[in-house]
């Protein structure tokens, strides 16, 4: 295959000269850490969500870290969370001295099996919260989650990195549960580059993490340098940390949040595109789908047998025609810190491997234009060429429902 150098990335940021404005207007304002202008973020993310309370945060890692701690996490306790996700959702229990307890993904979906939690919550010791990842942008079937965590007494933590804005009927993913954890990272739906915020309708736990992550100090920080008058003295409370979002990040969060509608429907057009294209051919099948989707990863899954390629040889085939893609995820259990410490083999979860093992993601970010995504598609036709066996492509819409 000859090489193209017109490369589509797997993701880009769409900014424009709002958010520069946005970022020149913060440094010449002479205030460039946490100020008024992330707690006008946090106002307006509150709003757009339906949520009482947000906080802006240095990354969704640091949210989920603040979640559990000011839900009393800490040695002894067990929390619950999916293998397929990113580290963060497990290691910030690992940070507080708590173990972990995987439970295996639905069949045919990325998101959390209710049936596998609900049999790791009847044999877990001293379980105090479940963290519930949205994967790609599709909210898992958090109802039936969140009632199996009623039952069994532990806190239900969204960990809602990829699924903003992701609109159900019961409301946006992220706000369902006690805590819910979003991320700004620069190949997220809205970017800040690096942040992430905070949701809960819990006022004492919305007291918490704002006390923590500011070094555990009893007040705003900020005014102490902007108030007229003498506001020096502050009290630490707690050995906090320093997870606090800074202005200039949070002006451009500001801006980001009155597009996202407009980048959601870019996401939308890109993923309608890709299943038009793909519906129908051998070896693909087409990601789960259901209501909410933000479609912040499109992740087509291959049949090695039918196509004759495997997912690692397409990805080289696509690098060689000019288009980046990636793997979301490769399990936690296979990791070597978590399947050392628990002993943890590839066909312990089985439909997680099984998953990984054929997931290929695909570029789509919005400002990804109409040939860039013709590109892709024609990229992906011609590395799974030539196809073996028969057969179509098929939706794997029933196995996710908020």
């Amino acid at each position: 295959m000859s090489q193209n150098t017109d490369f589509i990335p797997f993701a880009r940021p769409l900014l424009g000269p709002e958010e520069e404005e946005a970022a020149v207007r913060v440094m010449r304002s002479g205030w460039m850490t946490t100020g008024a202008e992330a707690l006008a973020f946090e106002r307006e993310f509150a709003a757009f969500v339906g949520s009482p309370r947000a906080l802006a945060v240095n990354s969704a890692t640091s949210g989920l870290h603040l979640a559990l701690e000011a839900l009393g996490v800490g040695p002894g306790d067990t929390v619950i969370t999916s293998p397929y996700t990113f580290t963060s959702s497990a290691a910030v229990a690992r940070h507080l001295g708590a173990e972990l307890r995987f439970c295996d993904v639905a069949p045919g979906s990325y998101n959390m099996d209710p049936r596998a939690l609900g049999e790791a919550l009847g044999s877990a010791k001293n379980c105090k919260a479940v963290i519930l990842p949205h994967i790609g942008g599709l909210p898992a079937r958090t109802a039936e989650i969140k009632a199996l965590a009623d039952r069994y007494g532990c806190a239900l933590v969204e960990d809602a990195a990829h699924a903003f804005p992701s609109a159900t009927g019961d409301g946006y993913a992220g706000t369902l549960g006690r805590v819910g954890v979003y991320s700004f990272y620069a190949t997220k739906t809205i970017t800040t580059g690096e942040g992430g915020m905070v949701v809960t309708a819990d006022e004492e736990l919305a007291a918490r993490m704002s006390r923590m992550r500011m070094h555990g100090i009893d007040r705003e920080v900020w005014d102490r340098y902007t108030s007229k008058k003498a506001a020096w003295a502050y009290q630490v409370t707690e050995a906090g940390f320093k997870y606090n979002l800074p202005d200039i990040l949070a002006a451009i969060g500001r801006v980001q949040l009155r597009r996202a509608a407009d980048f959601l429907a870019m996401r939308r057009a890109i993923a309608a595109r890709y299943d038009a294209a793909f519906a129908g051919v051998p070896g693909f099948v087409l990601p789960p789908r259901g209501e909410g989707h933000a479609w912040h990863l499109y992740a087509l899954r291959l049949d090695e047998e039918a196509l004759g390629v495997g997912r690692d040889e397409f990805i080289e085939r696509m690098a060689a025609l000019g288009v980046g893609c990636s793997v979301h995820f490769i399990p936690l259990h296979i990791m070597p810190y978590y399947a050392e410490r628990y002993g943890l083999k590839p066909e312990d979860f089985p439909e997680a491997y099984a998953m990984y093992r054929a997931s290929v993601s695909l570029p789509i970010w919005q400002g990804m234009d109409e040939a860039r995504t013709e590109k892709v598609v024609r990229a992906a036709l011609a590395a799974a060429a030539p196809s073996s066996g028969t057969g179509t492509a098929r939706s794997a819409g029933a196995a996710d429902r908020p």
